[in-house]
């Protein structure tokens, strides 16, 4: 089945539901990996940069937003990594999944409404149209 699922998270409620479900998918084949993919943002991140005062504490914070995520998959006992990758989020996961050759990508969705994804575009909405695997969002 799938071995390899690409969790994209941001630490969101969103991203727990989505990790629900990547947990669900894993336990099919015991082999599974749920890489957990979390992206800086370039624009967040120097922000990020001038409040943290060094690089451990901006790492420990950075963690820190994904630790629902990781508590969550803890608890499952399943087996995962976490990958951080830097850049706008869509691209990057984007690039990662494909490259990677993940079996699957699940990611949760942020909820825009219809003239909000038309002006801003979500991140999944990217992400689905580009990945060259099959993609799970999670509402």
């Amino acid at each position: 089945m799938y071995k390899h699922i690409l969790l994209a998270s941001d630490g969101s409620e969103n991203a727990v539901r989505a990790a629900k479900e990547a947990v669900k998918i894993a336990f099919c084949n015991e082999e599974s990996i749920i890489d957990v993919v979390y992206v800086v943002d370039f624009d967040q991140s120097k922000t990020d940069v001038l409040h943290a005062g060094s690089s451990e504490t901006l790492d420990i914070e950075r963690r820190k937003k994904n630790s629902k995520v990781l508590q969550y998959l803890n608890e499952a006992k399943v087996n995962y990594k976490t990958t951080i990758l830097h850049g706008k989020p869509g691209p990057e996961i984007i690039k990662y999944a494909n490259d990677q050759n993940v079996d699957l990508v699940v990611i949760g969705s942020r909820g825009l409404n219809a003239l909000q994804e038309m002006v801003l575009g979500s991140v999944s909405h990217k992400v689905i149209k580009r990945v060259n695997c099959p993609a799970l969002v999670i509402k």
